[in-house]
């Protein structure tokens, strides 16, 4: 199995820092950027808080390059910086999730309750935005479950310091001694939270199933699905969607608190809201890729311009060829992240 390499597997020059150009420093460091921010990523939950704590990694670097002697590889001192910069910055922040784990499932007797705009929330992150290296097999989990909607809920539960020597341990294969020295710690106390880590996520992963993450195209068969699926949408057939959703499929609309799950609750949900009156041609489907999964960014019809604005980036899991659950990011703001337009034409 090719494995994400260590630091210790990571060759580097060794040549100090102090006497680089802001082009030449640019041109070492630029390689780490997009696996940090896949780090930050895993640490934080969100893609845009990500991308800042990697301009905030890369500028500490360049104002503490004199401090680097070489003793550890240029991509070990950078995820050092990194790290601890999550670990401040999560002393600061409320715990990400999603709404599956936040509370009991609703009914459609239950009112939908009003938004709840705190960051709370798990952000989706472009699958295009991986690191070749992200892309390999690893360690003790692979892509799917690494960077998987699924896998991020349960790691946001760890608490911070855990999650980052589960991160490091677990997902990128580092050495005990190689944490110990990024986080300060001895390789006992490494060892320790990486157990406390493991026990408390063992019983909820065995219970967790995502689809396989396929750079590939889809098969025919899945491809058949998807299609159904953006038609279903955008001619806000309830049947058809509903047709091609698990018995014990879930919805959500972070940041609508509230998630629904089988066939019958989502049609009805779907019918009463997203699909109510003269639905046709309300929305429109541009296919993408999340979190190693299916997506969708949504757009909706304006009713002024007769033009489609970005609502939303949907996130498909697939499960035994039948879909197992949509979640839907209310976060237009991300859609030039995912490279989609604001606006698609009517």
């Amino acid at each position: 199995m090719t494995q994400l390499r260590s630091p210790q597997q990571t060759s580097f020059d060794p040549v100090l820092l102090h006497d680089r150009t802001p082009h030449e420093f640019s041109t070492m460091t630029e390689p780490y950027r997009r696996e940090l921010q896949v780090h930050c990523y895993r640490m934080l939950g969100t893609v845009q808080d990500a991308e800042d704590l990697v301009q905030e990694t890369l500028l500490r670097a360049w104002q503490r390059r004199a401090t680097y002697a070489g003793r550890a590889s240029l991509r070990a001192w950078l995820y050092k910086i990194a790290t601890n910069l999550c670990l401040d910055t999560l002393k600061q922040r409320k715990r990400r999730t999603l709404p599956i784990a936040r509370q009991p499932t609703a009914t459609l007797d239950d009112p939908i309750p009003p938004d709840v705009n705190e960051p709370i929330w798990l952000e989706p992150f472009p699958t295009a935005l991986l690191a070749p290296e992200e892309m390999m097999p690893d360690a003790r989990f692979s892509l799917r479950e690494s960077i998987s909607l699924a896998f991020l809920v349960l790691l946001q539960q760890l608490p911070p310091r855990q999650r980052a020597v589960l991160i490091l341990r677990d997902v990128l294969d580092w050495q005990a001694s190689e944490v110990a020295e990024l986080l300060e710690l001895s390789v006992p106390t490494v060892k320790s939270l990486l157990f406390r880590a493991r026990q408390r996520q063992a019983a909820q992963l065995h219970d967790v199933t995502v689809e396989e993450v396929n750079s590939a195209p889809p098969d025919e068969t899945t491809r058949t699905l998807l299609h159904r699926y953006t038609t279903a949408w955008e001619k806000a057939d309830i049947d058809e969607l509903v047709a091609l959703l698990k018995e014990d499929a879930t919805f959500s609309m972070p940041p609508i608190p509230s998630w629904y799950q089988g066939r019958h609750t989502i049609g009805g949900l779907v019918a009463k809201t997203i699909f109510r009156s003269n639905a046709q041609g309300r929305w429109r489907l541009q296919p993408t890729w999340a979190n190693g999964q299916f997506a969708f960014g949504l757009y909706r019809i304006g009713e002024a311009d007769g033009a489609y604005h970005a609502y939303g980036i949907q996130v498909v899991t697939l499960e035994a060829r039948l879909i197992a659950d949509i979640t839907t990011f209310r976060i237009p703001t991300l859609f030039p992240t995912f490279n989609l337009p604001m606006t698609l034409s009517g």
